[in-house]
């Protein structure tokens, strides 16, 4: 049984539709359909259903699908071991992060770290959006919420500080605020409440609930454009908003929040060189930057660096 075709299976049972299993395998969407024929041709039965919203795994799908990967780790551990593993960083290591946080604080340093190890590839996807582990969409996830299932090894990355903004334009143009209560009548900008990925983005439901909305936007960078043309106050990332001259922190003192971000990566590639080095280069360059994320005087000691690396394993979910 030819072992790329059983690559090209647990690619497409992890990702659900055939272009994204492209993407990840660096082919065209046709060659993985091409493999899947022919590995359905040997094993003699069906292992998806075809769908309209992709690829579904059908019994005999679900019956290979450990097997096969279990034959990955094997797999993974060889290479991991194998002299040309040794001789420096290469391959591809694909990180998720929300979409701030990965465009301001990581894009940089990750690009630096890139051109450090030629035969290496990252790629970040930096979005708006849950970036999802357990289908592959990333091989290293940065989330707001720690992961809950599947056999993974988690850590808390950081906390960091947001607080309410917004433009002096604004703050002139409008009654001062001094108080929760003499946030009654402004106007904010904010989420899009049944578009929010995750629970920890609803910061207003702890401060004020707003009367109007200037915008609501899915995209945190929408919203730091909006409120430093002036068009109304909004909780920003303190990362993305302080240095910000055209903007100016609303009830500093009584309008912070802290949120915290989790890192994980699957169990089985925790070996490998290229997930090891980026995973201790994300955790350097979040404590190197710990003023920045938490408004904290230089030197100051941040207790949710921790350790290294703190396995997890939990219930490996059902397919």
């Amino acid at each position: 049984m030819d072992w790329d075709n059983l690559r090209y299976f647990l690619e497409l049972a992890r990702s659900g539709t055939l272009m994204s299993a492209a993407r990840r395998l660096e082919v065209d969407h046709t060659t993985v359909a091409r493999r899947i024929q022919a590995l359905e041709k040997e094993v003699g039965a069906p292992l998806f259903s075809r769908e309209s919203g992709g690829h579904r795994l059908t019994e005999a799908g679900r019956r290979l699908q450990p097997q096969v990967e279990a034959m990955e780790s094997a797999f993974l551990a060889v290479e991991s071991t194998a002299p040309a593993s040794q001789e420096g960083l290469s391959g591809l290591v694909r990180i998720g992060a929300t979409e701030g946080f990965g465009t301001v604080v990581l894009a940089p340093q990750l690009a630096s770290f890139a051109v450090r190890h030629p035969k290496l590839t990252i790629d970040l996807l930096a979005m708006p959006r849950l970036v999802h582990l357990s289908r592959r969409e990333a091989d290293i996830v940065i989330s707001l919420e720690r992961p809950a299932r599947g056999p993974v090894v988690v850590a808390k990355l950081t906390d960091y500080t947001l607080r309410l903004y917004a433009s002096r334009q604004y703050l002139s143009a409008h009654k001062p605020i001094r108080t929760r209560e003499d946030l009654r009548g402004h106007t904010f900008i904010s989420y899009v409440d049944d578009l929010l990925f995750s629970k920890e983005l609803q910061y207003l439901d702890e401060l004020h609930r707003p009367d109007a909305f200037a915008l609501r936007s899915t995209s945190v960078l929408a919203q730091h454009s909006a409120v430093a043309a002036g068009a109304g106050i909004a909780v920003l990332p303190a990362f993305l908003a302080e240095h910000d001259s055209a903007l100016r922190p609303v009830l500093p003192g009584q309008a912070n929040f802290t949120r915290t971000f989790w890192m994980s990566m699957p169990a089985e590639t925790k070996h490998l060189a290229r997930m090891q080095a980026v995973w201790s280069f994300l955790r350097e360059t979040v404590q190197e930057r710990q003023p920045l994320l938490l408004l904290q005087p230089p030197g100051e000691e941040n207790e949710s660096s921790g350790p290294p690396q703190r396995p997890a394993r939990h219930r490996k979910p059902t397919p």
